[in-house]
């Protein structure tokens, strides 16, 4: 039996500023928006070829927005993945060359941190 993650909740304080950061800086397809009843918001978000969803909006968690520290992506050309975010407006860091890989970081309106990494070549 496989075990997929496939939909990790980012909390956040204003569902529709950080549905404008995702989806114009950093990218993401806004897969759904569905106000189920006042005090449920349900959207969910997808980065590009990802199988992996992000879901944010009311009523959704008790985390405390800002709170994840870490989230991270893999991409194959970290600096084409820079100018990319670059051109779209995303506050991304400069390009950490690390011996496990080379990373970029940037953070949404509420402080959710992101990594995006490029894998070392593998022997």
């Amino acid at each position: 039996m496989d075990y997929r993650i496939e939909l990790m909740t980012v909390p956040v304080t204003d569902v529709d500023r950080a549905k404008a950061f995702y989806v114009d800086q950093a990218g993401f397809h806004a897969d759904h928006d569905q106000t189920v009843h006042e005090g449920l918001r349900f959207v969910q978000l997808t980065p590009p070829g990802s199988a992996c969803s992000i879901a944010i909006g009311e009523g959704l968690t008790s985390a405390a927005p800002g709170s994840i520290d870490s989230i991270q992506m893999v991409v194959t050309d970290i600096e084409e993945a820079q100018r990319v975010l670059t051109a779209r407006g995303c506050p991304i860091s400069a390009i950490d060359d690390q011996p496990w890989g080379r990373f970029l970081y940037f953070q949404d309106p509420d402080g959710n941190q992101w990594a995006i990494q490029q894998l070392p070549p593998r022997d």
